[in-house]
């Protein structure tokens, strides 16, 4: 493992060390050349390593795994609350003109947006306070995902150069997420769009262009504006689990005629779509008829539990 003196112990006798990696300086010393030579001008990549230094705290997130595993019956109250749903249809009443602006223009129900802005940052007020550069170049040297985080940090230094952001302004989640949507640096160059066009793509505090680039995200990855993303159904006793996952698609005629219903149990909608059946925990949760647009939303976050967050909520602000 790299940045750590790696110690072999086998039956509990300690063996001869593993070779160590280069120490962080050293480490940071070849990042620098590298991004040099990867084409980031020298200047940029003095000035965000001004400050470096080991973010410990990053480390310890990177390794920790979760105590207890969590169902959807236990997460979903806690991710989309009442009161979170009272702020998001504040707030999707207070921003509809801009909001519905956007809707129309990357094909993306605003309330959706609402969602995603409210899940990822609590619309937005807790982006993040790790410094980005330090983080990344931290999770690059302790070496677990060295070549993943490399590549971020070098998108976060292009991000720099094009004058998006300044590196002591650079703040994000200890994995490099940035912004009210939390874009990684990869992201951030793909998708982030300089919605009111004053030459910067803010995410950190400029509302249009949080909204506009993450319904460009939604947009690129192929999202339909008539189409919602999926709904909880009730499934009939031994159907069979073979029929479960992604990979297995019906159209809702098909399922209705397997016995799946809605959760109030009344019949499935006519409309013509495909969907999958999912069930994310064991045989006695929550089950899910999944559309293109759960796709797409996975495409952001693959967590099932991220993906019925956004929808649940999205599905609330209009209830």
């Amino acid at each position: 493992m790299k940045g750590r003196l790696a110690l072999l112990l086998l039956g509990g006798i300690l063996s001869t060390p593993l070779q160590a990696s280069p120490d962080f300086n050293d480490y940071v010393v070849g990042l620098k050349r590298e991004a040099v030579a990867a084409g980031i001008p020298s200047v940029t990549v003095e000035a965000a390593f001004a400050d470096i230094r080991i973010i410990e705290a990053a480390i310890k997130h990177d390794k920790n795994q979760p105590e207890f595993k969590l169902t959807l019956d236990s997460y979903i109250p806690r991710a989309v609350p009442q009161w979170k749903v009272n702020q998001a249809k504040a707030l999707y009443r207070q921003h509809l003109p801009l909001l519905t602006k956007i809707g129309q223009e990357y094909g993306v129900q605003p309330r959706f947006i609402v969602a995603l802005w409210g899940i990822e940052t609590n619309f937005g007020k807790l982006t993040g306070n790790f410094p980005l550069i330090s983080s990344l170049a931290t999770l690059a040297w302790e070496g677990r995902r060295e070549a993943f985080f490399k590549a971020q940090l070098f998108d976060a230094l292009r991000i720099i150069e094009q004058g998006h952001v300044t590196p002591t302004a650079f703040k994000g989640s200890w994995a490099g997420a940035m912004g009210q949507v939390q874009f990684m640096p990869s992201s951030f160059l793909t998708y982030a769009v300089d919605q009111d066009g004053d030459g910067r793509k803010d995410l950190w505090g400029n509302l249009a262009d949080v909204f506009g680039s993450a319904a460009n995200y939604l947009h690129q990855n192929g999202w339909r504006d008539d189409e919602t993303w999926g709904r909880r159904v009730r499934v009939p006793a031994g159907l069979d689990p073979a029929l479960l996952g992604l990979e297995q698609r019906k159209s809702l005629a098909q399922w209705q005629a397997l016995g799946v219903r809605q959760q109030d149990g009344s019949p499935l909608p006519r409309a013509k779509m495909q969907a999958s059946l999912i069930r994310p925990d064991d045989v006695q949760g929550r089950s899910y008829l999944a559309y293109d647009n759960y796709r797409v939303l996975r495409h952001w976050n693959r967590s099932p539990y991220f993906v019925v967050a956004v929808g649940t909520l999205a599905d609330r602000i209009v209830e």
